[in-house]
């Protein structure tokens, strides 16, 4: 990289993973544009943060890597370039301490999300990232310039090197909606389609337990399903029932296998142990003691100790033949079987999985068809669990695509 000019970076997309990419790029010399579609940066980086911004999370090496499934050879040498130790350095850095919750989760001090986003851009800003809002890509032109849509009319951008970094399709209204996905394909490179992952199932309730219990948590419960292999997988955790079927913690956690189920059957069968601390013989007992006048609802709550939404739960699973029965009764209770019938809509979840194929990119997360652009972020075939490691692995792969571009500038072909 000779001569007095340094070398432009087109950076597309302003996520944390555009950011950061932004943020290394310049501490390398690069002269960086940074463009966003909406109105401002990192608009699903601040909705993250209403929850108290989880920004990585304290599981050691390699449990971490373990965490993103069929993709943790590739995240996993990401991460050797910045890992979560790494991130909370940055974070630090910046006049952000963090902490390491209960759950192992790391936060910042203060829980807040914006300072740190105001606090990034401000520094970009005075280090000479220049940005670019209300810029749509829209692909390239005709002499192969980065193309925009922008209030003013289109708006076309010569760089030496660029890097995309436009999220996946969830949460389209905050600028991740995937419209590149076209773009992409039309030039040849191999795009696996877009689909939910932390995300909610469709079951179909009665219009009884939909309109009393939508929104009711379930916890503790144990959830029993079977994994693609075959294997009975088992997770203790809390969930909540919606209008529709069920979503939360624990269901994100286990979402992967049970959507890839759906796609392959067409359902999947998830069991739920409504007690987990208590076993079939004593509930079995409990159960059959004389109800006397109390209703069939209340003896149920009287023996088993469940909450009215367990309890409308055996309702809903249970014909009246059946709700005499104590044994059928605990069963239900230790094995309650929901058929899912699929994952709620891409754009209700929390983060999307499939993108460009790892095997489209270098490992320098170059493009092989097309030379000189790079991809970091959600827009890679990878996915992971809430907890940190949706957050961690963007600024990793954010970390390797600088490096990346910075190494390809260098390169005989580039004397520049």
């Amino acid at each position: 990289m000779s001569g007095a000019i340094p070398p432009r970076l087109a950076i597309v997309g302003g996520g944390p993973a555009g950011l950061f990419a932004a943020e290394r790029a310049r501490a390398a010399g690069l002269q960086v544009d940074l463009f966003e579609g909406k109105g401002s940066v990192g608009r699903k980086f601040l909705i993250a943060g209403k929850g108290g911004l989880n920004l990585t999370h304290s599981e050691p090496r390699p449990g971490f890597d373990a965490r993103y499934g069929t993709r943790a050879p590739h995240v996993g040498r990401w991460l050797e370039r910045f890992d979560a130790g790494a991130l909370r350095d940055w974070a630090a850095a910046r006049g952000v301490p963090t902490f390491v919750g209960s759950s192992g989760r790391v936060f910042p001090e203060d829980l807040k999300a914006a300072p740190l986003l105001r606090g990034w851009v401000r520094s970009l800003r005075e280090d000479g990232v220049r940005f670019h809002v209300q810029h749509r890509w829209t692909g390239w032109d005709a002499a192969g310039a980065l193309s925009f849509e922008t209030p003013d009319g289109p708006v076309a951008h010569v760089a030496d090197a660029s890097l995309l970094a436009l999220g996946g399709a969830s949460w389209p209204q905050l600028g991740s909606d995937g419209a590149w996905q076209a773009i992409l394909a039309a030039r040849g490179v191999d795009v696996a389609p877009l689909v939910p992952a932390n995300c909610g199932f469709d079951i179909g309730w009665s219009a009884h337990l939909a309109e009393r219990h939508a929104g009711a948590p379930l916890k503790p419960v144990v959830l029993h399903w079977t994994g693609l292999d075959g294997q009975a997988c088992s997770l203790q955790g809390e969930c909540v029932l919606t209008a529709t079927g069920i979503e939360g913690s624990a269901i994100y956690a286990i979402s992967a296998a049970l959507r890839d189920t759906i796609a392959r059957d067409g359902s999947a069968l998830l069991e739920i142990d409504l007690a987990p601390g208590r076993d079939l013989a004593r509930l079995t007992q409990d159960l059959a003691r004389p109800r006397g006048r109390r209703s069939i609802g209340e003896h149920l709550r009287r023996a088993t100790g469940l909450d009215a939404a367990k309890t409308a739960l055996l309702f809903e699973h249970l014909d009246r033949p059946a709700l005499e029965d104590p044994a059928r009764i605990a069963a239900a209770i230790k094995r309650l079987p929901l058929r899912l019938r699929s994952p709620r809509p891409i754009e209700e979840a929390i983060s999307s999985a499939g993108g460009v194929r790892l095997e489209a990119v270098t490992d320098d997360l170059m493009l092989k068809a097309l030379p000189g652009v790079f991809v970091a972020g959600e827009m890679l075939d990878w996915e992971a669990p809430t907890g940190g490691y949706l957050l961690t692995a963007c600024y990793a792969s954010a970390a390797v695509a600088a490096d990346g571009v910075l190494a390809w500038l260098r390169g005989p072909a580039n004397p520049a």
